[in-house]
């Protein structure tokens, strides 16, 4: 896996906060952005602005619209970024340090998950 998000962009990823349990980044990008390669544990996701990205891995894909003030879940996974609406983007992600019940994988997705 590549890299931690505060590492490999740290113009766009801020740390605001951690413990043992978790860290919260705050994200702001402009408009044609990208970010590096980098992997995110199980995460839950918080839009502070709307924003329309398009997420890769593995040689996939997802475009991503996601107005203000939606809550999403993102399961761990690795990719990189682009914002590619015509709005910067500005979210929270508190990542959870804590391993999956009963140490289950990390799922396929890519991108975050439905309300």
């Amino acid at each position: 896996m590549t890299g931690d998000p505060a590492d490999t962009n740290p113009e766009l990823y801020r740390v605001v906060f951690e413990n043992e349990r978790v860290r919260v980044l705050e994200y702001r990008d402009t408009p044609g952005d990208r970010t590096a390669p980098h992997r995110h544990p199980d995460t839950v996701m918080v839009t502070l602005s709307a924003f329309s990205r398009r997420i890769r891995s593995g040689g996939r894909e997802v475009g991503v619209e996601m107005p203000a003030g939606a809550v999403r879940w993102v399961a761990a996974q690795e990719h990189s970024g682009e914002n590619v609406g015509g709005t910067p983007t500005h979210a929270m992600f508190v990542e959870l340090k804590e391993p999956r019940p009963g140490g289950a994988a990390g799922g396929t997705a890519l991108g975050p998950a439905g309300p």
